[in-house]
């Protein structure tokens, strides 16, 4: 596998926490067509980008798609990985956190929200995957910490059929099974 900036790998980080943050707002920034947040909670954005909710005002008005896949926060997958966090900002809070702020947006042209299907909730919950038009971020949720203390991979898409069309794939078919968030 090769690395670097013209490579599919464009990056790798030990932690997501390790990632800066204005890298996370140029990919977002820069979106012009898609932005996917199929992380089992996705809350971080809020506290971490300024402004995150205008932001995404913004890009809808300019047309482009955004969607979340969210976990449920009521499933048995959500109070299972409650209790391997064991932290007291529990993944329910988190996603309840990020349904509020979805609420508040109210109905933007182009935003869709979706809770991963109950048989999903266990990929859904190992593997976050952040699109930004050709760009990817990947975190492979490791066995009991934190989203934040886990592994980040930043993907650009290449050839047909590589990593960034595969974890692409996953959050298509996680998408496509997914229950509309009322």
């Amino acid at each position: 596998m090769k690395t670097g900036h013209d490579k599919q790998v464009f990056a790798v980080y030990p932690y997501r926490s390790a990632c800066p943050t204005s890298v996370w707002g140029k990919l977002i920034d820069d979106s012009t067509s898609e932005l996917v947040f199929s992380g089992y909670t996705n809350y971080f954005f809020w506290p971490q980008q300024p402004d995150f909710s205008n932001t995404l005002r913004r890009k809808a008005d300019q047309g482009c798609r955004i969607r979340f896949l969210l976990g449920n926060p009521e499933s048995e997958t959500t109070r299972h990985r409650e209790r391997v966090e064991g932290v007291a900002l529990t993944v329910s809070t988190r996603i309840r956190m990020t349904l509020e702020e979805l609420a508040k947006l109210g109905a933007l042209p182009g935003l869709e929200a979706r809770f991963s299907a109950a048989e999903d909730g266990p990929n859904h919950v190992s593997l976050s995957v952040f699109r930004f038009d050709a760009d990817a971020m990947v975190t492979p949720h490791l066995a009991s910490v934190v989203g934040h203390d886990s592994p980040l991979m930043h993907l650009r898409r290449g050839e047909p059929g590589g990593l960034f069309d595969r974890f692409s794939d996953h959050v298509e078919e996680l998408w496509d099974r997914g229950l509309p968030i009322a």
